[in-house]
């Protein structure tokens, strides 16, 4: 199963990146995604498909002072 921010999440296998993303509650236009290490690309989030084998890190940004 992949693991997202450091937990397995075995609901995420199968799905695209943007629908995970869609699923846990994330703004995806405040987001960053580290894929297997390397900094994904907005445009490929919804052509990147959640395999076992991933370890994905996202980093929301959040607005204050």
């Amino acid at each position: 199963m992949a693991v997202i921010c450091g937990k397995s999440v075995p609901e995420a296998d199968g799905k695209t990146l943007s629908e995970y993303i869609l699923s846990a509650g994330y703004h995806a236009g405040r987001i960053a995604v580290e894929y297997n290490g390397e900094i994904l690309p907005k445009a490929d989030h919804d052509k990147t498909v959640i395999a076992s084998s991933d370890d994905i890190e996202i980093v929301e940004f959040m607005g204050g002072g």
